[in-house]
């Protein structure tokens, strides 16, 4: 990754983080996977740095999108000094696109599901 990019998010990371949250994603989520659209790999450091999220919140959310939704993947890499921990890197598992289809259908699911309520619920009046 290129360190020159990483002191805050761009004018599109903004714009998709903000589209995500529209869409009810959380802040922390919806900020991480625009930095994760948006970079080939990227590391859980760099995202706290673009997005300005704690540690906590990073984790959490890398958590919820690799483990719960399979969106992201993760790449263990050795430092050239050879002690320390791994570097983790990671990335999108599926271009951002097919992740907004599965949000668009989850969306639609639900609203039908509410819609179907409406028409019960006024069958009653």
């Amino acid at each position: 990754m290129n360190e020159a990019a990483v002191p805050g998010m761009s004018e599109r990371e903004m714009e998709i983080a903000n589209l995500l949250r529209r869409l009810n994603l959380s802040k922390p989520i919806a900020r991480t996977l625009a930095c994760l659209s948006c970079d080939d790999e990227i590391t859980s450091r760099d995202i706290e740095m673009k997005s300005r999220l704690r540690q906590p919140e990073v984790s959490i959310a890398m958590n919820y999108l690799r483990k719960k939704r399979g969106w992201i993947l993760c790449e263990e890499v050795k430092k050239n000094e050879g002690k320390g921990r791994p570097v983790k890197l990671y990335r999108l598992a599926l271009p951002l696109g097919d992740i907004v289809d599965t949000l668009e259908r989850e969306i639609v699911e639900e609203n039908e599901m509410l819609m179907e309520n409406i028409v019960r619920l006024k069958s009653y009046s």
